[in-house]
């Protein structure tokens, strides 16, 4: 029997530019099938969490043009579990929407706030992590996060400093620190007491609403005024008439670098955030040249290292190209190197700007 008081808020509202021209505007990499598994990743997140979360449980939140991608992938979810962001304000409101209206439910609720996007492959050491941190938030006061173990000194993730002098698994955080230049991740690693921040949190629904309370006072107040609508025909008008309201803040700026009751268990599964065409590469099996291949038939001379995706079944002949991201979408082909990676984000622009916004 799954646990009724255990809730999950999964965060499906992002545009993951620097997949682009596979994840666009309009359909999102969370709705694609990234890995070519068969499922995408909303779905593959979806199924991790239903392993423990009862399934009426699982919340999804995300942008409004979304709501029909999000019942189309995942059939088992009514429409009361999409919570539909009116604007784009950052991760802090649409999580104390979603805390006060699960608050409001279940008042001994304890939940985990999840990127839909992220890719885990060992999903019973997940459970067991995520089990440990509820059995702790409900017998403390804690805004608890899941920190990965640096495997190197990685530039594009933040960190968790943590108290080292604790022999507990759970441990107290110290500070949260910005995404750190090469030589301040490369000393991080070396004093053994810093994770990455993977943006996935655990709480009890009264724990987070009490932080919001104290270190957002304005943001609390104005989805508070909206009690009495939630869960009822009254709250999409009152979320329409009021969202655009909210700061655009993230919850790592709103409640967790402020508060002094944050907690850290270092997950002993693997993770990669799956945020660039290279995280995708890394995941992936590599044929005899290190080429990472989704859905294209390929015919390679003097290639390698290269990551390869096209339309299924597509042939792709690819000769003389080292370290390149090759993908076939449509009407846009990108051939572009592997180490300019974070650029994609600005070439998208450029695009939009030369051809039509459509292309993005």
């Amino acid at each position: 029997m799954k646990n009724k008081n255990y809730y999950a808020i999964l965060m499906a509202g992002g545009v993951g530019s620097r997949f682009w021209p596979v994840s666009t505007q309009d359909f999102p990499k969370q709705f694609h099938d990234m890995l070519g598994t068969g499922d995408t990743l909303i779905q593959k997140t979806f199924q991790r969490l239903e392993q423990f979360i009862p399934t009426e449980n699982i919340f999804i939140l995300t942008n409004a043009m979304y709501n029909d991608l999000v019942l189309l992938q995942l059939p088992k979810v009514a429409q009361r579990q999409v919570l539909l962001e009116p604007a784009m304000r950052n991760t802090a409101p649409c999580i104390l929407y979603a805390a006060l209206k699960i608050q409001k439910e279940n008042p001994d609720a304890v939940m985990i706030v999840a990127p839909s996007d992220h890719w885990i492959e060992d999903e019973q050491t997940f459970s067991k992590n995520v089990q440990q941190t509820f059995d702790f938030c409900e017998k403390t006061d804690a805004l608890m996060t899941l920190g990965i173990q640096p495997t190197f000194p990685n530039t594009g993730y933040g960190y968790i400093e943590f108290d080292k002098t604790t022999t507990k698994s759970i441990k107290p955080v110290n500070q949260f620190r910005e995404k750190p230049d090469y030589e301040t991740a490369k000393s991080f690693i070396q004093q053994g007491n810093f994770l990455w921040n993977a943006g996935i949190f655990m709480w009890s629904a009264k724990s987070v609403i009490n932080a919001f309370q104290r270190n957002q006072p304005a943001l609390y107040e104005l989805f508070e005024n909206g009690i009495s609508a939630y869960n009822t025909n009254e709250e999409n008008e009152f979320i329409a008439k009021n969202y655009a309201k909210a700061e655009n803040i993230s919850v790592d700026y709103a409640i967790m670098e402020s508060s002094k009751n944050v907690f850290v268990l270092p997950a002993e599964f693997d993770w990669n955030d799956l945020g660039t065409w290279g995280s995708l590469y890394d995941k992936l099996d590599k044929d005899e040249n290190g080429n990472a291949v989704v859905n294209a038939r390929t015919l390679t001379e003097d290639a390698s290292g290269n990551m390869i995706r096209t339309k299924k079944g597509k042939i792709a002949v690819i000769d003389g190209l080292n370290d390149y991201i090759i993908v076939d979408k449509d009407e846009v082909l990108l051939i572009f190197p592997k180490e300019k990676e974070q650029e994609i984000k600005k070439i998208l622009q450029k695009v939009k700007d030369k051809f039509g916004e459509h292309y993005g």
